[in-house]
């Protein structure tokens, strides 16, 4: 004998259902109509995992390029005299630094103009 609609087929709807809290309208209550949401949502959820990673760096040289270039240097300079001084900070820190610590971003500036200049 068929079962037609047990605890199962339920906890599965509801689940798609919970995933559609916040949506409007019959996106939030019809399974059909808010299966479909989910699964779109889903999808911007996981690429925007991946361009917050590119929005991230876009930010860190966009902010180092501003810092550096308050000091008489180019982004693509700055970064090229930290290349040949062997210094090892990434973006992400060099643009904290640039934010938090304006001092140590200058001492930081030098040892690239000195190695851009040598």
């Amino acid at each position: 004998m068929r079962v037609p609609g047990g605890v199962k087929h339920g906890k599965r709807r509801q689940k798609v259902l919970d995933l559609a809290k916040g949506f409007k309208g019959k996106r939030r209550t019809c399974y059909r109509i808010a299966k479909q949401s989910v699964v779109k949502a889903l999808r911007h959820q996981y690429v925007s995992r991946k361009l917050r990673k590119r929005d991230m760096r876009r930010l860190w040289m966009v902010r180092i390029g501003a810092a550096a270039r308050g000091h008489g240097l180019s982004y693509s300079r700055f970064m090229g005299g930290l290349r040949k001084a062997g210094v090892g900070l990434n973006r992400k820190v060099l643009a904290d630094l640039a934010l938090r610590d304006p001092d140590a971003f200058a001492q930081v500036v030098t040892v690239a103009k000195e190695a851009v200049d040598a």
